[in-house]
Formats: structure tokens, C-alpha cells, sequence
């Protein structure tokens, strides 16, 4: 797994641990609904933890295209590496995402 993979993974562990008290394993298959009871302010909180940290947008998911943790990695991880290829931060400033 590349680096901003495993980070990514880390975030969605952490806040899973710490915001929203799961106390389980977390890996790339598991559903988010179904296997981490993830439900709709879960998912919101889990939203922003990922985009305060990465500084990212994650704008434009379709209902239901995020069902498991790999879906969300993808997303985020998509949305990185945008941010690095055009070399702007979301508020439209230049610089590096971590």
C-alpha cells in the first residue's frame, strides 16, 4: 500500500476509534454501514475528519458510490493526489497536501 494510502487508512481508523467509538478491527473490505454501523452523522463526521486533515473536498459523491472502506480510501486518496498534480490547496492557495 502506498504512502498516502496507509495514511488515509490511519485517519479512517482513528476517527472510527476516537469520534465515533468503534471498537473493532477496521480494514479495507469491511461495508461501512453494515460492518462498522457507520450511519449518516458518522458518515458526515468522518467526512470532515478526512477533509481537515487531508485538505481536501470531497464534493460530488454519488449516494451509495462510498459503501466500503476502500471506496472511501479511493476517494480521498483521488482527490490527494488532484490536489498535488495541480499544486493548489481547496481554498485555491498554492501548496503541498501532506
Amino acid at each position: 500500500m502506498n504512502d498516502i494510502r496507509e495514511k488515509v487508512l490511519d485517519e479512517i481508523r482513528r476517527v472510527l476509534a476516537d469520534d465515533l467509538e468503534y471498537p473493532g478491527r477496521v480494514e479495507l473490505h469491511h461495508d461501512l454501514s453494515s460492518d462498522l454501523q457507520v450511519d449518516s452523522m458518522g458518515a458526515t463526521i468522518l467526512a470532515v475528519a478526512l477533509e481537515d486533515r487531508f485538505r481536501v473536498r470531497l464534493t460530488g459523491l454519488e449516494a451509495g458510490s462510498v459503501v466500503s472502506v476502500e471506496d472511501l480510501v479511493d476517494v480521498v486518496e483521488r482527490a490527494v493526489r488532484e490536489d498535488l498534480r495541480t499544486g493548489e490547496t481547496p481554498d485555491g492557495r498554492s501548496g503541498q497536501a501532506p
